[in-house]
């Protein structure tokens, strides 16, 4: 069984808006429902936790009441930081999920869905056991200082931006979310981040669609140009 972990529980700080930028309007529908509805017409998806924003709940149920599959979905509490946010979720599979399940973990401030990055995602876990969706660079990648002077150029052949979702084995990342520290959970934002330090090997896809992360108003700008014509056609 594949598990999506959609992760929305954020309070969007950064992007100055009325509302977290995973609640924001578009065309009468919050993002996070164009997210989740790409991936409910995916066949490699069998169900899905909603890990939402505390204050946000009941917005977040009344469009999971509007979705074909709503039975698949469930809708969870996030905590005080992602990594918390992240083990939420995880207890929540466990309700249903097996050891040799695949959790696939995606931001929603990533808003795209890759099908067919997701299904060589999929198929990368059986033999690697850990898989992200990366953007290659393209362009010539410095390493700074602290004062913002380039110390060195960096091969982009092996660099690679973290995009969504990342993937596991449920048993693996569920045992070492639950078995780890709030100290060891904080320091690391990302699951990929957790998996490598406790020796998942990590297999990168690379992405089909253009990497876009909503952090700053100029994101959301950018979206909803692209949003009809590029990441969610008609």
């Amino acid at each position: 069984m594949n598990i999506l972990l959609l992760m929305m529980g954020g309070s969007g700080t950064r992007f100055g808006a009325d509302r977290p930028k995973q609640y924001t309007m578009l065309d009468g529908k919050p993002i996070f429902a164009y997210i989740l509805e790409a991936y409910q017409n995916l066949p490699d998806i069998d169900r899905t936790v909603i890990v939402t924003n505390g204050d946000w709940v009941d917005f977040v149920n009344e469009w999971v009441a509007k979705m074909p599959r709503r039975e698949i979905i469930s809708v969870t509490v996030g905590g005080a930081s992602r990594s918390e946010s992240v083990l939420n979720g995880l207890k929540a599979a466990s309700a249903f999920a097996s050891n040799d399940d695949n959790v696939l973990i995606h931001d929603a401030t990533h808003p795209y869905v890759d099908v067919e990055g997701t299904r060589k995602i999929v198929e990368a876990l059986k033999e690697y056991g850990g898989a992200t969706l990366g953007a290659c660079q393209y362009d010539t990648c410095y390493e700074m200082d602290e004062n913002q002077v380039i110390r060195q150029v960096i091969p982009r052949q092996k660099l690679v931006s973290g995009a969504s979702p990342e993937a596991f084995h449920f048993g693996d990342i569920y045992r070492i979310y639950t078995s780890s520290t709030k100290e060891e959970l904080d320091a690391m934002t990302s699951a990929g981040a957790i998996a490598l330090h406790n020796g998942i090997t990590m297999k990168v896809i690379p992405a089909n669609v253009l990497n876009l992360k909503i952090t700053y108003p100029g994101d959301m700008e950018l979206f909803t140009d692209l949003c009809h014509t590029y990441f969610f056609r008609k």
